[in-house]
């Protein structure tokens, strides 16, 4: 399955730098009550993940540590996205070689990430920036992985084969219960069987 990016043409609507120094004053004063990101020129707010999306992402983290201990998965991770444009992702999750991201500061380079993991939230924002926007995103940015869980259809998408500019030239999808594999490198077979639990 081929993945087309989308790619706009409106104008930035600040720096990069005019967006961190909004992001760090914004998680001062909010308490970190939304997460800011910063993707084709546009800021980004995330809300607060509710239960149900903590425990998938820590459903992942089960999985690739009984399959890969030689890895983490790191929550919060700022990264720095898009080689058309300057931006910066906060993604749900972000695999990485163990301890890959000691002595990086809050917005690190992609270079290393193995997969990113983004789980859909309740919001009217979630169809652009989960389905649309992040996978442009980060196969531009060359991240092998996108693993997108959609708590909307109760689906699974692995995306994959980066293409540098353009986004990931295929996706699999699979719905709860069935198994997807992460392709080599990771070599991870994903049960998602207790991803049923989660569905609304």
């Amino acid at each position: 399955m081929t993945v087309m990016a989308e790619r706009t043409s409106h104008t930035s609507q600040m720096s990069v730098e005019e967006f961190e120094r909004i992001a760090e004053f914004a998680a001062r004063e909010t308490d970190d009550a939304v997460r800011f990101e910063f993707i084709d020129g546009r800021i980004g707010v995330k809300p607060v993940p509710d239960g149900d999306h903590n425990t998938i992402v820590m459903w992942l983290m089960r999985q690739c540590m009984q399959s890969r201990p030689d890895l983490d998965l790191y929550q919060g991770q700022g990264l720095q996205v898009a080689q058309y444009r300057k931006g910066r992702a906060r993604p749900d999750g972000v695999l990485v070689p163990a301890a890959h991201f000691a002595g990086h500061g809050e917005w690190a380079p992609t270079e290393g990430v193995l997969l990113v993991l983004e789980v859909t939230s309740h919001d009217s924002d979630t169809d652009r920036r989960d389905r649309r926007e992040k996978p442009v995103a980060y196969g531009a940015a060359g991240i092998p992985f996108y693993l997108l869980v959609d708590r909307d259809d109760c689906s699974v998408t692995v995306f994959s084969d980066p293409k540098p500019g353009e986004g990931y030239a295929t996706a699999v999808k699979k719905s709860y219960g069935a198994t997807l594999t992460l392709p080599d490198p990771l070599g991870i077979e994903l049960d998602t069987a207790d991803l049923k639990q989660y569905a609304d």
